[in-house]
């Protein structure tokens, strides 16, 4: 059983991909729930979402042009615990290619290193290089509260800044 559902369909302009659920997030069925989490105050920041939403309502981003998934569905917590429980990356493409979002964006290195299949050091933030039959691609910042060291808010306004060069559906404000 996944621990958090996908947020999945056709047409959506983005979407985030974490490596597994929080206990918190596993735990309430809500994603980035944990309170110490910036993904939800990021999104408003960077002008992603028009106002600041709660963990509870990541459904309602669907209307937005916004979902979610993970690549490791089954397992919870830190990653050296969560990714025990295996990640399937070759999954994770299928769906992709299946719903066909314009932009996907991996809310930190170590999704994008099990993505690539190379080193965490090894992947760069930002936008990365194009890839055949595969959406546009972000690295972010991890916004857990746990990879508070590394913690950037420059890619996430990168990422804000080319969804509202490309998207129909624009963004309410980009800082």
């Amino acid at each position: 059983m996944d621990r958090l559902p996908d947020q999945l369909q056709p047409g959506l302009r983005l979407v985030f991909v974490g490596t597994a659920a929080s206990e918190r997030s596993a735990a309430t069925g809500h994603y980035y729930a944990h309170p110490g989490n910036r993904f939800w105050p990021t999104l408003f920041a960077v002008g992603l979402t028009p106002r600041l939403y709660q963990p509870h309502e990541f459904p309602a981003l669907r209307v937005l042009g916004i979902g979610f998934t993970d690549l490791c569905k089954q397992g919870a917590g830190m990653d050296h615990v969560a990714l025990k429980a295996g990640v399937d990356v070759a999954g994770f493409i299928a769906k992709i290619r299946q719903h066909r979002p314009a932009t996907v964006a991996f809310t930190s290195k170590k999704a994008a290193s099990l993505f690539y299949g190379q080193p965490t050091g090894a992947t760069a933030l930002g936008r990365q290089p194009e890839q055949a039959d595969f959406p546009t691609t972000f690295v972010l910042a991890s916004p857990s509260g746990a990879a508070s060291g590394a913690w950037t808010l420059a890619p996430w306004r990168e990422l804000a800044m080319h969804l509202a060069q490309t998207s129909d559906a624009q963004p309410t404000r980009v800082r």
